[in-house]
């Protein structure tokens, strides 16, 4: 068995798109015949603390489905404080830095990106070592910080982060990007690198399409995902017009915002919203079998981004409501997923809920069968793997 490396910022048990995704990858590589490891943090994501099993140790290394995975220590913060949010990545980072340049890596290493700190180190101590290094880009950084102002064009920030963009596109062996326009912006920086697709399929292993009811009469809407700023959950709740419409709008996950949303709902009860909490992921995938449509919703349009939720829920036949422009507005509306309300744009998404409400729910529950065909001939991940294996990617 070849070895392979991967480092990321987030792996199960945490939660969320990044910590599956990169999950996927490492399983599925493994079922190739390599051999996986994969250095992280601390488990932490989402609630900015140490998970209780890894509570006051240093580093952990444990096996979990025959990936190897090493954690190491950080100081965990989701403050908005920019200070103990640099303390917390600098802390993982000085452990990174030391593990990649004294422990013996394997040839081929998966380095995660963003955070844009922590891909400069590992493909800085790498690049030195003369290992084969396979950037995974799934945002572009700096340039989705300034569309989400987190991040003024011309500051200090702002150049130190364009300067390590570039650095880790130029020496890295070859890149792959989660979309055509992250692989666009690479070939505009650095057009002879070798840049390659991999989209976040996800791996259900699901054949056969059941529709599953619980006899609800309404149509059942529902987000499952961080509950940041990013998202902006809390803004769909307040704007967004359902009271007098077949729709019940259901949210599951946790983040920034879950105090102020359950607020909100409390208060205002004539809109059908109901909050869930965080579940399991094999909890959340039974729960969602019942479901009729997905709402994906990004607060504003950032350039590169196409939320794996779209791939995700198409897999298990439901229809998709998607709220967040760029490139995932493509893939829904060519692969007839469901439905595209224009970003930022509250009128046209409750035009938009008028439309699915009128629809019925029994013209959806057909919708969905539709949807789920789709994505199994054209989001398959052991077919993209595959590609990419025969292609010497990994």
């Amino acid at each position: 068995m070849e070895d392979i490396l991967i480092i990321s910022n987030y792996y199960p048990p945490e939660k969320g798109a990044a910590a599956n995704r990169i999950e996927q990858l490492a399983l599925k590589l493994n079922r190739h015949n390599y051999n996986v490891s994969v250095v992280c943090p601390l488990a932490n994501y989402p609630k900015g603390e140490v998970f209780a099993a890894y509570k006051g140790k240093f580093s952990v290394k444990e096996n979990l489905d025959n990936i190897t995975v090493s954690r190491l220590w950080i100081y965990p913060s989701i403050s908005k404080n920019i200070f103990k949010r640099i303390l917390s990545i600098l802390s993982f980072a000085v452990g990174l830095f030391f593990y990649l340049l004294l422990k013996k890596t394997p040839k081929k290493v998966i380095v995660q990106s963003p955070p844009l700190l922590l891909s400069f180190i590992s493909v800085f101590v790498l690049s030195l070592k003369g290992r084969k290094i396979i950037l995974n880009v799934s945002d572009l950084w700096p340039l989705a910080a300034i569309e989400l102002n987190a991040l003024k064009v011309g500051s200090f920030s702002h150049k130190v982060s364009l300067f390590l963009e570039k650095f880790i596109y130029r020496k890295a062996t070859l890149i792959l990007g989660q979309s055509n326009e992250i692989i666009t912006h690479i070939r505009q920086i650095f057009p002879e690198k070798p840049c390659y697709l991999y989209r976040n399929f996800p791996d259900h292993q699901i054949e056969n399409f059941k529709i599953q009811s619980d006899g609800n009469p309404k149509i059942k809407m529902f987000y499952a995902g961080l509950l940041g700023v990013a998202q902006g959950v809390l803004e769909v709740c307040e704007k967004m017009d359902v009271t007098d419409l077949n729709i019940e709008f259901h949210i599951f996950g946790d983040g920034a915002e879950k105090v102020q949303i359950e607020h909100y709902i409390k208060t205002h009860r004539e809109k059908n919203i109901v909050y869930h909490g965080m579940l399991e992921r094999n909890e959340l995938l039974k729960r969602l079998a019942s479901f009729d449509v997905a709402l994906v919703p990004l607060q504003t349009r950032i350039y590169g981004s196409v939320p794996s939720k779209i791939f995700e829920y198409s897999a298990l036949g439901i229809p998709i409501l998607y709220f967040g422009g760029g490139e995932g507005e493509n893939i829904v509306n060519e692969n007839n997923l469901g439905w595209v309300a224009n970003v930022e744009d509250f009128g046209h998404l409750n035009h938009v809920l008028m439309e699915i409400s009128t629809l019925g729910k029994s013209e959806i529950q057909r919708l969905r069968k539709t949807v789920f065909e789709q994505s199994k001939n054209h989001f398959n991940l052991e077919v993209q793997i595959r590609k990419l294996i025969d292609e010497s990617v990994f």
